[in-house]
């Protein structure tokens, strides 16, 4: 290809960045919506992540202070440290979800082989509140008795084995979704704007009575997207990683791009297609906020795809962004290419026809 070519898509590329990066409507609408979601996912884990409750230990005694100390190493509670009193004030205004309290013989009845019931009080206003505390009491209590050893009445041997080797938490794991959604709704947004607004204020007239050919005009609104979009998914990355949510490891940053660069190229060709479709800016930021949060719910974004109902796995499977998805989490938390060639063949297939829907939707709007 000629250097006036690339030359020239390089101009259209800068001119679209200018205009992008000058109006704050554009990057409200790019930002806004992942960012509220993230936040949610935020409040979400924090409120059922760890459940709060207060500890009251009136036990002084050697097993009343290690029971107390497995309750705060379980990593299952947010424990505050509260006299009966205190306690009772902080059920009563709904402050911690239960009260459990060690007793003041519980050491005594240990070494003695007698029951050493630990009384709990639950507030049952949330099942799965409940629920955690149903669980997780009886898990330390086992813990207890575990460590206990020889000397224990009950035996108790807990091995645990993990499946992967990193553990990820619950809004680590709601953080990757995010950036699927982000890239999406940038590349559809940015490209959309961009190309509707060539017809929106007529620059689409000059551009065809200027020496630029058809192909150049096309080929620049897309690298003008792709370009814009996929420097942002860097740049989300690279803070992700700082904030340890999202850090590849070794060769799996090249995956990783690569796997940002197939999604980017999949909903800017989205953009160009429907900013040529339409020829107006305003219509083409609500309709590409709609689509990319379809196709983020329906990916099954907001949870473990393979715990949804089936008729959302069923449906999941015909959405593009399931698969990139599922390969960001494999590279970024499990260091893995598990299904990595399945993924990027149909994220890559999925990018093709978008592309080509977005050049033939140039093409027709030239044409006009």
């Amino acid at each position: 290809m000629k250097p006036a070519f690339f030359r020239s898509v390089w101009a259209i590329i800068k001119k679209d960045i200018r205009v992008w990066l000058s109006n704050r409507r554009n990057i409200a609408a790019t930002v806004v919506p992942p960012i509220a979601f993230l936040l949610i996912q935020a409040l979400g884990a924090v409120a059922v992540g760890r459940s709060p409750v207060a500890l009251v230990t009136l036990d002084a005694g050697a097993k009343g202070q290690q029971m107390q100390h497995i309750f705060h190493a379980a990593d299952v509670f947010r424990i505050t440290d509260a006299t009966p009193a205190q306690a009772a004030n902080l059920y009563k205004n709904i402050q911690v979800i239960a009260v459990i309290t060690i007793p003041a013989d519980f050491t005594q009845r240990i070494q003695a082989h007698d029951p050493a019931p630990i009384e709990v009080h639950v507030n049952n206003l949330n099942l799965d509140f409940t629920n955690d505390i149903r669980r997780s009491v009886p898990d330390a209590i086992t813990q207890f008795y575990q460590a206990q050893g020889t000397t224990s009445p009950i035996k108790v041997t807990i091995q645990e084995q993990d499946l992967r080797t990193r553990d990820v938490q619950l809004f680590q794991y709601a953080v990757l979704p995010t950036i699927i959604l982000l890239l999406t709704l940038s590349g559809l947004v940015t490209a959309s704007i961009a190309t509707a607004r060539e017809w929106e204020t007529y620059t689409i007239k000059e551009m065809l009575l200027s020496p630029l050919s058809r192909t150049t005009i096309i080929v620049g609104k897309v690298l003008a997207g792709f370009v814009t979009t996929f420097l942002l998914g860097v740049l989300v990355l690279l803070i992700g990683a700082a904030l340890d949510w999202t850090r590849p490891v070794g060769i799996y940053w090249l995956t990783s791009l690569l796997i940002l660069a197939v999604l980017v190229l999949f909903s800017t060709g989205l953009g160009v297609a429907l900013g040529a479709a339409l020829h107006k800016s305003q219509p083409v930021i609500a309709i590409s906020i709609n689509i990319t949060i379809y196709l983020f719910f329906l990916a099954g974004g907001i949870g473990v795809l393979a715990f949804e109902p089936l008729w959302l796995q069923n449906i999941a499977a015909f959405i593009p962004l399931t698969y990139g998805i599922h390969a960001l989490e494999q590279a970024i938390f499990y260091s893995s290419s598990d299904l990595f060639g399945h993924d990027i063949l149909i994220l890559g297939l999925c990018a093709l026809a978008a592309l080509g829907l977005g050049v033939l939707s140039m093409r027709r709007g030239i044409a006009k």
